[in-house]
C-alpha cells in the first residue's frame, strides 16, 4: 500500500511539472501584451513601441502594446503585478512606479520590489535644467545666487507632484540651501507654457520634452541632472560639472513581468528585449526621443531598481510631496 501511495504522488507531482516544462519550450505561441501605464504619446510610450516592435520579430509573436494609465502608473502596474505569470503580459515600468510612487502614495496596490521579475532596462532620459527669458543667469551658480539673494523672485514648476521635475527641483533647493516654491501642472507642455510666458522662472523637465524650445533658443539649458553628459546636448555640463554635487536624477524605464514567470521565459523575454535594444533602427527611434538605451541583464537591472527605490524615499521626503 505504501509503495503504491508513493507512485501515486511521484506520478502526480511529474504530471504537475510538465506543463509547466512544455510551456516554457514552446514560449512563445501566442500574443503577448505590453502594458504601459501612462497615456499614449510620451517618451516611454513611443520607447516601447519601438522595442515591441522588434521583439515581435525576434519572437515570431505579436507584441502588442496596451495604454492602461492612472495614478501615475499605478494603474497600469497593478494590471501586470495581478496577471498570470506565464510571460505573455509585460509592463513598462519606470521611475514613478518603481521608485517614487512607494514613497508618495499613502497606499500601494502593489509591492513594487516583491510582485515583478525583472526583464532589461531600456533607457533613461535626462532631466534638464532650463531657464525661462526673463532669466538673466547664465550658469547654475548664478542661478542658485540670484534665488539665495531673492527667494520669493523666483519658482519652479513641474508636470505634477511627486514627478521627476517636483523632485529634482525639491533637491535642488535643498542643496544651495534655499526655499523654492513648486507650481505643479497637468504634464509637460502646460509647464513649457509657463516657463515661457515667465510664470515660472526655472524648470526640471526631461530632455525629450524640453528639446526642441532649446533648438528654438526660447529656454536656456543650464545642466542635465544625469552623472553623464548628454549626447544629445553635449555641451550643456551635468548638474554635479556645474557645481552641484550628488545629483542624479533621471526618467528611467525598463520591462517587467509579474514575479513568479519562470526563468527560462524571463530569459527568453529579456533576450529579445536586449536584442531588439542593439538592433540600429530601434537605437535610432531611440535616439529621436533622447533616450539612451541600456540592456541590462535582469540581475543588473532588479538591484539598479532596488538602489533607485532606497534613493528615492529621501528625495520624496525632501519634496514633501504626499498622495493620500
Amino acid at each position: 500500500m505504501e509503495i503504491s501511495r508513493r507512485h501515486v504522488l511521484a506520478a502526480a507531482a511529474f504530471a504537475a511539472a510538465l506543463p509547466a516544462q512544455a510551456f516554457a519550450q514552446g514560449f512563445p505561441n501566442r500574443t503577448i501584451r505590453f502594458v504601459v501605464p501612462f497615456p499614449p504619446g510620451g517618451s516611454l510610450d513611443v520607447s516601447a513601441r519601438a522595442v515591441a516592435d522588434r521583439m515581435t520579430v525576434l519572437l515570431g509573436q505579436p507584441v502588442v502594446v496596451e495604454n492602461r494609465p492612472g495614478a501615475g502608473g499605478n494603474v497600469g502596474a497593478d494590471v501586470v503585478a495581478k496577471s498570470p505569470a506565464d510571460g505573455y503580459t509585460m509592463l513598462m515600468g519606470a521611475l514613478s512606479t518603481h521608485a517614487v510612487n512607494p514613497h508618495l502614495y499613502a497606499r500601494m496596490p502593489f509591492d513594487p520590489l516583491k510582485d515583478f521579475a525583472a526583464l532589461t532596462q531600456i533607457g533613461d532620459v535626462p532631466n534638464i535644467l532650463i531657464v525661462g527669458p526673463s532669466v538673466k543667469a547664465a550658469s547654475v551658480q548664478e542661478l542658485a545666487r540670484d534665488i539665495r539673494a531673492n527667494p520669493k523672485g523666483f519658482n519652479y514648476g513641474s508636470g505634477g507632484n511627486g514627478s521627476g521635475g517636483h523632485l529634482a527641483g525639491a533637491l535642488f533647493a535643498d542643496r544651495i540651501g534655499a526655499t523654492i516654491e513648486h507650481i505643479p501642472y497637468q504634464g509637460g507642455a502646460p509647464q513649457l507654457n509657463a516657463l515661457l510666458s515667465g510664470e515660472t522662472q526655472f524648470t526640471f523637465d526631461n530632455l525629450a520634452n524640453a528639446f526642441p524650445q532649446i533648438q528654438a533658443g526660447r529656454v536656456r539649458a543650464l545642466a542635465v541632472t544625469t552623472r553623464t553628459r548628454s549626447a544629445q546636448v553635449p555641451d550643456v555640463p551635468t548638474m554635479a560639472e556645474a557645481g552641484i554635487p550628488g545629483f542624479d536624477i533621471s526618467t528611467w524605464f525598463g520591462m517587467f513581468v509579474p514575479a513568479g514567470t519562470p526563468a527560462d521565459i524571463v530569459a527568453r523575454l529579456s533576450d529579445a528585449a536586449i536584442a531588439a535594444l542593439r538592433d540600429p533602427a530601434t537605437v535610432e527611434r531611440l535616439a529621436r526621443l533622447a533616450v539612451a538605451p541600456i540592456g541590462n541583464t535582469p540581475a543588473q537591472f532588479a538591484a539598479f531598481v532596488a538602489a533607485e527605490h532606497a534613493k528615492y524615499r529621501e528625495i520624496v521626503r525632501l519634496s514633501g510631496a504626499r498622495i493620500d
